[in-house]
């Protein structure tokens, strides 16, 4: 499963906290911020917890279980624990419909 792949509907998104997909290999959170959509590997980099669980701040994820937090955008780490960015997914919504750009890289 590679190249764009739509997801869901754009407005059944939260608006300001995450949901959890999966598409194929990949397992994603995806955040509804306004008109913008963000995706990011669900999992964060220190600990593997789910960052969909997480609390959002503007463009940052805090990830459940040590508190560190993820730029929404780039997937870098700007607290500890974590050291290591997460894997973002590039979005657009056409039609009212999101899409996600996939590739064969990430495992589960």
């Amino acid at each position: 499963m590679a190249g764009w792949v739509k997801i869901t509907s754009a407005a059944a998104l939260p608006e300001g906290r995450g949901i959890r997909i999966e598409a194929g290999p990949h397992r994603i959170a995806l955040f509804r911020m306004g008109d913008e959509v963000h995706a990011i590997a669900d999992r964060c980099s220190h600990a593997e917890a789910s960052l969909s669980e997480g609390d959002v701040f503007d463009d940052e994820i805090e990830c459940p279980r040590h508190g560190a937090t993820f730029d929404l955008r780039t997937g870098n780490p700007l607290s500890l624990p974590a050291t290591k960015p997460v894997p973002v997914y590039e979005t657009k919504t056409e039609g009212g419909d999101l899409y996600l750009l996939l590739d064969d890289r990430e495992e589960s």
